[in-house]
């Protein structure tokens, strides 16, 4: 069997990443692989502690924890075929079906963070790279996605880079969020330049896009939140929340009178967005 692309699909607010391996090894080598809490703290992003049957208790540990940092509950525990199991509000499939001499293996992970998905797709492709070498019998040695290019690969592939345009009470507006790849401080000097910005004065360059007009600063909190007015009607805010990954979670709203021009704003955004993750990323 040849393993399909990853998918990402989203339904009644879940999200649902769906990822194939071809694994060169019979189901009960991986099945080992993925329930032996030994083996797995040589690949999973976590250390874990598990009950296998359905109802059985599981446990996430992170270096330095001396007690599960997460808990869940195993749902299926169908040997060698299907391990899943609940981590936090999320759920995790493991199904092993027999291919020739070796396997394959199919991850569905479900989710609530859509935006968190690229993050959790680098994640997996690195743990699943490092399994594969667990099972070959060579040193786990899989070099974490640091730089970010497996992230943003990941955003593009899944079409995660794009705004949306609804109507409010008041007028219209645009928003984007997007997982950003370096720590809020990065991003913040970055889109800064060095020069720190304060209510009153002018918007740093960084936070403008092509044909938005920039008033004053309005509010400032560095480094979790950048406002300004555009329009009369309208503000443009850039805030920085808890993400997933190595970074910040960036929403950036614009919004305007029922007249704003949604379409000319979610291409300069869009676009605005793209360069700094770039940026970002080369740095």
């Amino acid at each position: 069997m040849t393993p399909q692309p990853d998918t990402l699909t989203t339904a009644d607010g879940r999200t649902a990443l769906r990822m194939e391996r071809r694994i060169a090894h019979p189901p009960q080598k991986v099945w080992d692989a993925i329930t032996q809490p030994a083996q797995l703290a040589r690949w999973f992003p976590s250390e874990v502690s598990v009950e296998l049957r359905p109802g059985g208790t599981m446990g996430f540990s992170f270096p330095g924890d001396s007690e599960p940092s997460m808990t869940g509950a195993v749902t299926d525990a169908d040997e060698p075929h299907v391990f899943a199991f609940t981590w936090g509000d999320d759920h995790l499939r493991w199904e092993i079906t027999a291919d020739g001499e070796g396997s394959l293996l199919t991850l569905v992970h479900t989710f609530g963070d859509r935006f968190g998905a690229a993050s959790f797709a680098s994640g997996w492709h690195v743990c699943m790279t490092g399994l594969a070498q667990l099972l070959d019998g060579e040193k786990v040695d899989v070099a974490r996605d640091t730089g970010g290019a497996l992230h943003e690969a990941y955003v593009r592939q899944f079409d995660l880079a794009r705004g949306t345009a609804d109507e409010t009470a008041d007028g219209r507006r645009v928003r984007f969020e997007r997982q950003l790849v370096r720590p809020a401080e990065t991003v913040w000097a970055e889109l800064t330049a060095g020069a720190e910005p304060v209510e009153g004065a002018p918007v740093p360059e960084g936070f403008t896009a092509d044909k938005v007009p920039a008033g004053p600063v309005t509010e400032v909190r560095a480094p979790e939140l950048l406002a300004y007015a555009w329009h009369p009607d309208g503000e443009v805010r850039w805030e920085f929340g808890q993400g997933t990954g190595h970074g910040p979670r960036l929403i950036l709203t614009q919004t305007g009178p029922r007249d704003f021009d949604t379409a000319g704003a979610l291409a300069a955004w869009q676009s605005r967005i793209e360069a700094l993750a770039a940026r970002l990323q080369a740095s």
